[in-house]
């Protein structure tokens, strides 16, 4: 059987007002975590100065100030300076962001039991959950 370490990744640009992010949003991202549905392989923190200059602060040379202590990416480094750099160019000057790369639990082991049948994963696209909420309320008024 395959055994695959690592399943997709996915790359979150999640973005706060101001020079630092509110430890209350990393919680959000800690429960899911600590449930077990995605892995947590790297994350970055950005920001933004008004003059347009990009600081970044790498997870292990964080203060603690933002409650992040328990936050232990499997793979850091993963977002390469390229991957941050585009990530970077979508922010305006005085915000702050994380970048954050998950792997989605189920993706790997759905990988990994169609390898074992012979199969693989040719393409996969994600629909914003905005579209697909607004798709199923059109579906909803429709089906009244």
């Amino acid at each position: 059987m395959n055994d695959f370490r690592f399943g997709p990744a996915e790359f979150y640009l999640v973005g706060f007002e101001g020079a630092r992010p509110d430890p209350a949003t990393f919680r959000a991202l800690s429960d899911l975590v600590d449930s077990g549905v995605v892995r947590l392989l790297d994350f970055v923190i950005l920001a933004k100065s008004a003059t347009g200059a990009v600081e970044i602060v790498e997870l292990d040379s964080e203060d603690g100030s933002l409650g992040l202590d328990d936050f232990e990416p499997i793979a850091a480094g993963l977002a390469g300076e390229e991957d941050v750099e585009a990530l970077a160019s979508a922010l305006e000057p005085g915000q702050s962001a994380a970048v954050v790369v998950l792997e989605l639990a189920f993706a790997r082991t759905l990988a990994q039991n169609l390898a074992a049948a012979g199969g693989q994963v040719l393409r996969s696209e994600r629909v914003p959950a905005p579209v697909v909420n607004a798709m199923m309320d059109i579906l909803d008024q429709e089906g009244e």
